[in-house]
């Protein structure tokens, strides 16, 4: 699979429920191998077995649904509300990739709207890429892999995946340490930021794994049960592909309006990185099968009559409990619905993070975007964020 989510230790189950995603779109002039797509895992699935009830039996039976049956739509990404006993998926040929990590590009350039170095120049160099920007620090850390059948020279051969230890082997203590004393005293989320840049920018150098190469999984793997964990606001704004890097330039002048406005308060709600990350869409097409269905609860079902062809990723994160952060996620979440519009773009919520929030002396209420899109789940349960696993 060109892209999929970073974590290992998913199961594919897990991964078909949310609508698992990686990062990838097809680079200037790449053309997707037969057996892959930009979109979710769920767009790969060519038939499932569900639990469903038989009218004429009157009783839950196993039954198989192609790809081509308009049924199965909703049970593609069926967000933990179906009995999935069995998939079949269309896979590709396998691909080597090279992943070449940056930390020197300033967030004013890769993120924004000038200079040779933004985050879309590399979308249309290799078309897959992440960046991690850690709080109140100026150069994300950047990934960028590459399609790369052979060992290009200089580049480290792996042959495992999760290859950066210094953020995948966390101790369990370590990592409650941390937590404990960013939570105990918020005015130290400054330095945190700054040295888990600090710690990356070293690891990279003293892992010898900031431009490695081989089979796929090894290098889209990297998140483990010893990463530290936290929750997420995400969602994916969907959109043309020419319009990206806009995307992410008002995002991330959004975001650093709010924290500042927040430091200025002595209010620390975000302790942890925001993430970014660019796909493709649901292309029904891309399983093989004449007829095929969309994803109909996906985040990356296409729009019908809209020109949108990507999605951007937005994740921000923090430690559970953090204080003043669902008023954050909540004002965020605000602006995003509100900048975000037709024909411009749109705004789908990331099942597997948290959505939406609001603060706690504020009445529940749902986005109109979200409320289209979740006819399976409940606000309550919506408003209760699930937790990550990012660094």
């Amino acid at each position: 699979m060109p892209a999929v989510p970073a974590p290992g230790d998913i199961t594919v189950g897990g991964a078909l429920a949310i609508g698992g995603h990686g990062t990838a779109i097809p680079a200037d002039g790449e053309q997707p191998l037969p057996g892959h797509t930009y979109g979710t895992v769920s767009n790969l699935v060519v038939a499932l077995e569900a639990i469903v009830w038989d009218v004429r039996r009157r009783r839950y039976v196993v039954r198989r649904f192609e790809r081509d049956d308009p049924r199965i739509a909703a049970l593609l990404v069926h967000l933990g509300r179906a009995f999935i006993t069995e998939a079949t998926l269309r896979v590709g040929a396998n691909q080597n990739l090279r992943c070449i990590s940056s930390v020197d590009i300033p967030a004013s350039e890769l993120l924004g709207r000038g200079g040779p170095r933004t985050f879309d120049s590399f979308l249309h160099d290799t078309g897959r890429a992440e960046a991690i920007w850690f709080p109140f620090t100026s150069d994300p850390w950047l990934k960028v892999w590459s399609v790369s059948p052979s060992r290009p020279a200089g580049s480290r051969q792996v042959d495992h995946p999760y290859n950066y230890p210094f953020s995948d082997e966390l101790s369990p203590e370590s990592a409650q340490a941390i937590r404990a004393g960013v939570l105990a005293n918020p005015a130290s989320t400054p330095g945190l930021g700054q040295a888990e840049y600090a710690e990356v920018a070293a690891g990279l150098r003293t892992y010898d794994c900031a431009d490695i190469w081989g089979p796929s999984k090894n290098l889209l793997l990297y998140v483990t049960q010893n990463t530290l964990r936290v929750t997420a606001n995400g969602y994916a704004v969907l959109t043309s592909r020419h319009q990206v890097q806009r995307v992410i330039t008002e995002f991330a002048a959004a975001y650093q309006r709010l924290v500042a406005e927040y430091r200025a308060l002595d209010r620390y709600p975000m302790n942890m990185p925001v993430e970014i990350r660019v796909t493709g869409l649901d292309r029904p097409d891309d399983c093989l099968v004449e007829g095929a269905q969309p994803t109909a609860l996906s985040a990356l079902a296409p729009r019908p009559g809209m020109p949108w062809d990507v999605a951007v990723w937005l994740d921000i994160l923090t430690f559970p409990t953090t204080a003043y952060s669902d008023d954050y996620y909540s004002e965020i979440e605000r602006w995003m619905l509100g900048n975000y519009k037709p024909p411009y773009a749109t705004v789908h919520p990331e099942w597997s993070k948290g959505w939406p929030t609001r603060p706690a002396a504020e009445p529940g209420r749902t986005p109109a975007s979200c409320a289209a899109g979740s006819r399976t789940s409940s606000p309550s349960a919506a408003r209760a964020p699930s937790p990550g696993r990012r660094r």
